[in-house]
């Protein structure tokens, strides 16, 4: 119904819904059961999460040699540690997977790829981008964070970096800040991704509706999203270990589990009417080439 202003002005009325998806109140245990499910999703299309995240553990491969060979040693664990704020844009592909299997279809590689189709995929290249520069930014300031404690003078080898940062005071200063630093970058990303790019893909948010409304979720949530966080740390760091090849399976189990987590945390729209899928298109025989080259010399009037 229209309201009436000053100046005669109709305006419309807002939407019952205008103050943002419904949130739950979900305990530990919900996470546990989101891992599960993202479990079961990744031992279902077990390829295609790989081939999706392959890039990740050579992408750790190559920086840890880059780092080795410019003597940039020091950045090596702040960039390996940076894979947590970009992460949730990296899983885009598994959203999609996890929301098709959800819905009782067939999933595929080339399926993953459709999240690139979606009504808001400007919205969720934005975000990345946000969190794109707060990684960059993260990197820098763990940077100068080192000068500050060992000034600009490199070091000679792993073996010298360890003794540096754990037997001496500006190394235990350097933990102390720079995980400090580490966790304040980690807890802005948590606060605007945790269920930002599932809300997208499934509703067609914009990112500043699912950036508010993911900073909703975690202020309802303190306590699991806060255990979520450190699962998700947990569980990256462990998969740098064995030389980031474990990041072929950790990064597809918790981006399956971050939907399963969204949809725990948001009540479902039960009114909510999905993009209908493109048109099929029929197989256009050989021998119609290269007339088929020209659909509209096909048509045929009404």
């Amino acid at each position: 119904m229209a309201t009436l202003y000053q100046g005669n002005v109709p305006t419309m009325a807002p939407p019952a819904d205008a103050a943002g998806p419904i949130i739950r109140t979900i305990q530990l245990s919900d996470l546990h059961d989101a891992l599960r499910r993202g479990w079961e999703d990744f031992k279902a299309v077990p390829s295609h999460a790989i081939i999706l995240c392959v890039i990740y553990p050579v992408l750790g491969l190559v920086l840890a040699r880059v780092v080795m060979g410019y003597s940039v040693l020091p950045l090596l664990f702040p960039l390996a540690a940076g894979f947590a704020l970009i992460g949730p844009f990296a899983a885009l592909g598994l959203y999609e997977l996890s929301s098709r299997r959800e819905r009782h279809e067939e999933a595929s590689a080339w399926d993953a790829m459709e999240v690139l189709r979606s009504p808001s995929f400007g919205a969720m290249l934005g975000l990345g981008t946000l969190l794109l520069a707060l990684f960059v930014t993260w990197v820098a300031t763990a940077q100068a964070i080192y000068v500050a404690a060992f000034g600009y003078e490199g070091v000679t080898g792993i073996s010298d970096f360890i003794t540096r940062v754990l037997t001496t005071r500006q190394g235990w200063w350097l933990i102390v800040v720079g995980c400090g630093t580490g966790f304040l970058f980690a807890l802005a990303a948590l606060c605007i991704s945790a269920v930002s790019f599932p809300l997208m893909l499934d509703r067609h948010a914009g990112a500043f509706d699912a950036m508010v409304t993911s900073l909703r979720v975690v202020a309802k949530n303190p306590v699991p999203m806060a255990a979520w966080g450190l699962i998700v740390a947990v569980l990256l760091a462990l998969g740098t270990i064995p030389a980031f090849l474990g990041l072929a399976v950790v990064i597809p189990l918790l981006g399956h589990a971050t939907w399963h987590l969204y949809r725990k945390v948001i009540v479902s729209d039960p009114g909510a009417r999905p993009v209908p899928p493109p048109p099929h298109r029929p197989r256009k025989p050989a021998a119609d080439f290269p007339a088929n080259l020209f659909p509209w010399r096909n048509r045929t009037d009404a």
